[in-house]
């Protein structure tokens, strides 16, 4: 063999030996698995409140030795979410679903509610809540067995819990459930935890009277709120002070749009013009005011 192409052919079979190391790039990592979109968690200082996350929203479920408490499906377009919250309560007891609650009329909160009901749950929801869901025959929604006005008490295997009906705010069928013993309430979609109320939030809202709801839910004896969506900061729970600033804000917010309305600015140029820059830290500021104003200029501007 020539010298030559000897040497070619040693070069080559050590190019082909080393290329591994330094002529190629090495695999790519396999790619750490996704967490999966759901959580149970128990509520810190209790001993039988829990809540089940999945994706954007939750539910509080409430455990004891004669049965479990549970609220909202929050299975609106995932359907699988029921069977996924039902097994995660069956993780914890193997004791029945004696009830599921509804916080309000909304299905992005309260779909999904079969697989409760054909595993024995009474399903209970403000009076005018039912009305609505009988009216709408919603595909995937359980229409109330039982229904509340003003205040019900469940008491079931040791534990409290109170449905108070508080007035129309988000909704006119918004239930606060009440733990007394635990000072918990599970609230839904009328406190926006630090916060300016969504466009969704708003558009079919109570100016004014939800602020009157604000006032009576703050007087209740609680210290912490469980949210129908996750709060900021890790998903917190509420506080007082946390609603006593969505009131702030939402009182604020009337009186400046009232006198826009009176000086006839209501709904331009007021949608553009009112701002209150002392509430511009508020988390979705800048991407809410607008439709806040613009709801209530729908309220002080033309009485709707």
């Amino acid at each position: 063999m020539p010298r030559i192409q000897a040497i070619g052919i040693a070069v080559a079979a050590m190019i082909g030996a080393i290329g591994p190391a330094f002529g190629q790039a090495p695999p790519a990592p396999t790619p750490a698995p996704s967490p999966p979109p759901f959580a149970t968690t128990k509520v810190d200082g209790t001993d039988n409140v829990y809540v089940f996350r999945y994706q954007n929203h939750q539910a509080m479920f409430v455990v004891t030795p004669a049965g479990v408490i549970a609220t909202d499906p929050i299975s609106y377009g995932r359907p699988q979410t029921a069977q996924t919250y039902i097994a995660e309560i069956q993780k914890i007891t193997k004791a029945p679903i004696k009830y599921l609650i509804y916080s309000h009329h909304h299905y992005d909160h309260i779909a999904g509610g079969k697989p409760f009901k054909d595993a024995g749950a009474t399903v209970i929801a403000h009076r005018r809540a039912k009305e609505r869901l009988a009216a709408l025959k919603g595909r995937d929604v359980v229409v109330p067995d039982q229904i509340v006005d003003q205040k019900r008490t469940i008491k079931l295997g040791g534990t409290t819990l109170e449905l108070i009906y508080t007035g129309r705010n988000h909704s006119d069928s918004s239930l606060v459930m009440f733990l007394p013993k635990e000072r918990l309430i599970f609230a839904v979609d009328f406190n926006a935890l630090g916060a300016v109320p969504s466009r969704l939030a708003v558009n079919d809202s109570y100016p004014v009277e939800w602020e009157e709801s604000l006032k009576r839910t703050l007087a209740l004896n609680w210290d912490r709120q469980i949210p129908g969506h996750p709060g900021p900061g890790g998903g917190r729970l509420g506080t007082k002070k946390d609603m006593e600033e969505q009131l702030a804000f939402m009182t604020e917010l009337s009186a400046e749009v009232k006198k826009a309305s009176d000086a006839g600015k209501c709904f331009d140029p007021a949608t553009k013009d009112v701002r209150l820059p002392n509430r511009a830290t508020l988390q979705g500021y800048e991407q809410n005011i607008e439709w806040n104003v613009h709801r209530w200029c729908g309220y002080w501007g033309r009485g709707i």
